[in-house]
């Protein structure tokens, strides 16, 4: 299976959507990271459910990019910093993933340039195909986040994520609030200060670029009739956002 994949890499305007976790996949060498139940890998801990089947349909609405990393979280998270402890997770809500326990450095070293360097070398490529084509881009990471987390239930419908640049956010924001019937979080269900993501950071603030991270429910997501419902919401939200924020740069 490829590190990544990229959708409408040809498109024709400046909107590029990432996917860290949209897999579960880890290859068989690895025999489940030594999980005595690989059912687990069907849970959130692997990858972030229902996110790539809202995205794939989001980018063909819009006409515009989006990559996919196809390898999981729990073998590598590709939206940690390679020095974070977390690229290679012992232990996830609860969960302890036995092969990551007493990792060497040779085998995560082994891991981030086989699956962490692509994956973000083809993040950079778009990019720079974005900004020659159409100017400023706007990056949008796409993620989902489980209803449930140390028991407790989560409120919020969608999670707009930022750090120190709210081009993106601040006007998705509102838009997302004209809908009565969202219950819309300001970096909830967390912080994309803390932890700091390493794609919104590096390819969005580390370069200028315009980023915001998305987080959507989900069990609002988990099916195919819902995926469509919030790549509708999310491709009207889109679409008003290429008319707000300018194509030329601005100091963030």
């Amino acid at each position: 299976m490829p590190v990544f994949d990229i959708q409408n890499p040809s498109s024709p305007n400046r909107l590029l959507f990432t996917v860290d976790h949209a897999s579960q996949h880890i290859p068989p060498a690895y025999n489940s990271l030594g999980l005595n139940d690989p059912s687990v890998l069907h849970r959130h801990i692997a990858w972030d459910i229902g996110i790539e089947d809202v995205t794939r349909r989001l980018a063909d609405k819009l006409s515009a990019t989006a990559i996919y990393a196809r390898f999981s979280r729990l073998l590598l998270d590709a939206n940690r910093y390679p020095e974070d402890m977390a690229l290679t997770p012992v232990v996830s809500d609860g969960v302890l993933i036995p092969d990551n326990k007493n990792i060497s450095a040779q085998e995560k070293e082994h891991r981030i340039d086989t699956y962490f360097k692509p994956y973000h070398h083809s993040i950079e490529e778009q990019l720079d195909t974005k900004i020659a084509a159409h100017g400023l881009p706007l990056l949008i990471s796409m993620h989902s986040f489980t209803p449930i987390m140390n028991d407790f239930e989560r409120p919020w419908h969608i999670g707009v994520l930022w750090d120190r640049d709210e081009r993106i956010a601040g006007p998705m924001l509102e838009i997302l609030r004209k809908n009565s019937s969202l219950v819309v979080g300001n970096n909830e269900p967390y912080s994309a200060r803390d932890p700091l993501g390493y794609t919104m950071s590096a390819h969005g603030i580390d370069r200028g670029v315009p980023n915001v991270a998305i987080e959507i429910r989900q069990d609002l997501i988990d099916t195919h009739q819902g995926a469509e419902k919030w790549a509708c919401i999310m491709a009207d939200t889109v679409s008003q956002l290429l008319e707000l924020v300018p194509v030329d740069p601005i100091a963030v």
